[in-house]
């Protein structure tokens, strides 16, 4: 018998060689991948100009020293926007929160519309609210999304100063998943969006820091709920899986810390790493924000990511979507921050190693427009420094910036009877510089310094409750001190052996060269978010006979012009806070 196998018939052939190509098709359909790229910044704060930012960044001829990339400004943003959407047109531009509040003076004069302005003609497709964004309250930032002019007066401040004379509002929308009204629950602003794009579907939750009670005047989010970020960024991932949207994407305003460069990760701190480790598994990618801090990291095999703040860096996070399983193939996810080099440091090798973005026509156009309006206000000359006036971190006590504006608020009420004056150092938003060649400074340069227009109120408190409002600087578990900025007629030690309530020594406290005396009356200055209970200091509150006095801006503005009429005005270097060690030195806090 023969062993040849009888011939197939070419029809059946045909159909085998079919089937054979199918099967070495599928493997390649059922991994199809689609790429999206996600352009993020957060904590703009209206920083339309490059102003003095930087990054710091390796030296070109040295690596192992640091020096500063001059970085930001909203049209060299908007240059590095168009070259990476150019790399990847499938890519959304995300703003993890504070994209106005606490803003310089070329958006803060405008009530920030400038800002909105410049983000619709970026294309920004999404803003998650930060804590920032309730500076002026709910109802002023409905009417920033929603559009239309001012009607409510603050100070100087304009409304609807565009070249057409309206404001059309946002073209993006706000999101938080974790903003509820306190009575019925329903949500202040969409918990997220889902863009389709590339043909898959990419969810976005938005949720603000929930400390943001304790950051923002009171009034202005009354009865409004901020509730605890993890729990509300589960809940809404779990819809958007179950709805079959392939990626999700956490846009969360709050942050932490990390060592190491700005796009490392060593030794990752702080509440949003304790937040990426209670997140559903559906959650794909962490956009944080709020402490202006720069780090790329991985936490569980996502990526939790923050860049800077100011438009300085733009966080960029490439991904790769399984289309057939839906879900992100996260072995190919990458990460990066760039910075947004804008080439004013005039430094050739740094130009070379880090090219600077070129700035955007139609951006710069608009930024012009209002830099123009705001000229004769913020070029104004208010007086003259000797050197720079720095601020530092709450826990490091008083600092030479808060010294010079508690000092300015006391004088400026004076005749309302202040003894004392407080600043909080989160109201401090930068230091103050003196400009070449002869120590200048500028309305515009206190302004960035004090951006959020608030007046000062003077009031009257008992020995007894000014001692306990020191003792209100520590909080947390393990306690850590939040000093406010005293003024000059303020001078104290505390101990760091001592229990809670006890750490301010009594006998320490000086007031206008005298001792402290627990039943006597003294007025005590603030601005009116402390006076409000801002910071959580909430004790201001309880404030006797309350005068109203000048804005902090123009109180400050008002003591540098009198203080260096004759010469530029030196810096305090005298520590009004001192640490009593366990072994009984006395030093500064720092």
């Amino acid at each position: 018998m023969s062993s040849r196998r009888p011939a197939l018939r070419p029809a059946v052939r045909r159909l085998l060689c079919a089937a054979a190509l199918l099967a070495l098709a599928w493997p390649l359909q059922a991994r199809e991948l689609v790429d999206v790229r996600l352009i993020a910044f957060n904590d703009l704060h209206g920083h339309l100009e490059p102003g003095e930012n930087s990054i710091p960044v390796p030296a070109p001829h040295d690596p192992a020293q640091l020096v500063s990339l001059r970085t930001g400004g909203v049209a060299h943003l908007a240059g590095a926007v168009r070259r990476l959407r150019a790399e990847q047109p499938v890519s959304m531009l995300v703003s993890s929160g504070d994209l106005v509040g606490a803003s310089p003076l070329a958006s803060a004069l405008f009530r920030d519309e400038p800002t909105i302005e410049v983000m619709n003609a970026l294309g920004l497709d999404l803003n998650a609210a930060g804590n920032h964004e309730f500076d002026h309250g709910v109802a002023e930032l409905r009417r920033l999304i929603a559009g239309g002019c001012a009607t409510e007066p603050r100070g100087v401040a304009a409304s609807c100063a565009s070249a057409a004379r309206l404001y059309e509002g946002a073209r993006f929308p706000f999101i938080a998943a974790n903003i509820e009204d306190g009575a019925s629950g329903a949500p202040l602003l969409p918990p997220f969006v889902v863009r389709e794009v590339g043909g898959v579907r990419v969810g976005f939750i938005g949720v603000a820091t929930r400390s943001t009670p304790g950051i923002v005047m009171p009034a202005g989010i009354r009865g409004w709920r901020f509730t605890a970020e993890a729990p509300a960024l589960n809940r809404y991932a779990r819809q958007l899986r179950a709805e079959g949207v392939n990626a999700i994407v956490a846009v969360v305003h709050e942050g932490g810390d990390a060592d190491g460069g700005f796009d490392d990760c060593v030794n990752p701190r702080g509440p949003i790493f304790d937040i990426v480790r209670a997140l559903d598994p559906a959650i794909d990618v962490v956009l944080s924000a709020h402490t202006h801090r720069a780090y790329n990291c991985r936490i569980d095999g996502r990526v939790v990511i923050q860049g800077a703040s100011f438009g300085r860096l733009l966080s960029v996070i490439d991904l790769r979507i399984d289309r057939a399983a839906g879900t992100v193939a996260r072995e190919h996810t990458r990460a990066r921050n760039v910075p947004v080099a804008n080439g004013l440091g005039a430094d050739a090798a740094l130009d070379e190693a880090w090219p600077p973005h070129p700035a955007d026509k139609e951006i710069a156009a608009i930024v012009e427009h209002y830099r123009n309006r705001v000229a004769p206000l913020a070029d104004r000359p208010v007086g003259r420094i000797a050197s720079t006036f720095e601020r530092l971190p709450a826990e490091l006590g008083d600092s030479p910036a808060g010294r010079l504006i508690a000092d300015a608020q006391l004088e400026a009420t004076r005749a309302n009877g202040a003894q004392i004056a407080f600043t909080n150092t989160g109201g401090i938003r930068s230091n103050l510089r003196p400009r070449t060649p002869d120590g200048a400074v500028t309305y515009g340069d206190v302004f960035t310094m004090q951006p959020f227009g608030n007046t000062l109120a003077t009031s009257t408190f008992s020995g007894a409750q000014l001692k306990a409002l020191l003792e209100s600087q520590w909080r947390g578990t393990p306690a850590r001190p939040h000093f406010l900025q005293p003024s000059s007629t303020l001078t104290y030690t505390w101990r760091d052996d001592a229990p809670a309530g006890a750490r301010v020594v009594e006998e320490s406290i000086m007031i206008d060269g005298r001792p402290w005396q627990r039943d006597a009356s003294y007025r005590i200055t603030v601005n009116s978010y402390l006076a409000a209970g801002g910071d959580r200091f909430r004790l201001f509150v309880d404030g006797r006979e309350a005068v109203g006095g000048p804005l902090d801006v123009d109180a400050l503005a008002e003591y540098l012009q009198r203080r260096s009429a004759q010469r530029p005005l030196a810096v305090d270097p005298q520590p009004r806070i001192t640490r009593r060690e366990a072994q009984g030195a006395a030093a500064p806090v720092r």
